[in-house]
């Protein structure tokens, strides 16, 4: 497939002794939603830095839209996790918005007539409207969110980087933020990326999963790698997948656990505050 817009072969990503995963081959197309799951230090952010250019892999190729990947690329949206700013700084929500377009720092210089019409539009695009004018510190972390992506898809992104942009959002947020990147997608054909712990949110747009675990990895739509069998053999350990209400969650023996050091917590949408325990959250 030539026409993919992120191209690894036979990719490797080391630190020292400590390999996080290798032989790594994976396409990702136009408008193709790829979550990337999997235990804390398995290499998911790490695979993310490498896409932006902040990190070298240790073997193999990669590329962006044809070419080897480069620092800083115009066509690569980056959406970090939900992170409160401190209160007291002035950055209002337009300008946050608006360092996706101009490229500068807040306040360095005005904007340009088609400049400012832009940010108008991914204002409105993401629902930014009612808090345009809002210190980015007073939003909620839905809101603030709602900043990130509209700062994200400014320059019309071929590929979207999502690590893990839906952490501490409630559902009602969750929903809208995913709403806001698959929407992307669909009319902009723009690839995504998203690392998650918890794939329930994303579940209903997810096209492929790529599961990284004890550096080995698989890759396949939802319904072929969120498998009891198949995370059994990635773990080295017993796992179970259980289904239930339109969810996944992911179990694991003791053994898993100590292997995964995951423990989830997980509030359903009628308050009911299930617990739930998993690899993957």
């Amino acid at each position: 497939m030539t026409d993919a817009v992120l191209e690894l072969r036979d990719a490797g990503l080391a630190y020292g002794a400590r390999e996080l995963w290798r032989g790594l081959d994976l396409d990702v197309a136009p408008g193709e939603f790829v979550a990337v799951l999997g235990p804390n230090g398995a290499g998911k952010t790490s695979l993310l830095r490498t896409v932006l250019g902040q990190q070298q892999l240790t073997s193999g190729t990669m590329s962006f839209l044809g070419e080897p990947v480069a620092r800083g690329h115009r066509r690569i949206g980056y959406i970090p996790q939900q992170r409160l700013m401190e209160s007291g700084t002035p950055m209002r929500t337009r300008d946050m918005i608006a360092l996706g377009v101009t490229g500068h720092r807040w306040g360095i210089r005005r904007e340009r007539p088609a400049e400012r019409t832009r940010i108008d539009e991914l204002v409105a695009q993401v629902g930014a409207a009612a808090f345009a004018d809002a210190p980015v510190a007073e939003l909620s972390g839905g809101e603030q969110q709602r900043a990130r992506v509209g700062q994200a898809i400014a320059s019309d992104p071929a590929l979207l980087l999502c690590d893990e942009p839906l952490i501490s959002l409630d559902l009602r947020h969750q929903r809208e933020v995913t709403g806001l990147i698959d929407r992307q997608r669909r009319e902009r054909h723009a690839a995504v990326l998203f690392v998650t712990h918890d794939v329930n949110p994303i579940l209903d747009v997810v096209d492929r999963v790529l599961y990284i675990a004890g550096g080995r990895f698989r890759i396949g739509s939802p319904d072929e790698v969120l498998r009891a069998d198949v995370l059994s053999d990635l773990y080295g350990t017993p796992v179970d997948v259980v289904r239930t209400m339109g969810r996944i969650v992911i179990v694991g023996s003791a053994d898993a656990h100590d292997h995964a050091d995951h423990h989830h917590h997980d509030v359903d949408p009628h308050g009911s505050g299930r617990h739930d325990e998993g690899l993957v959250r």
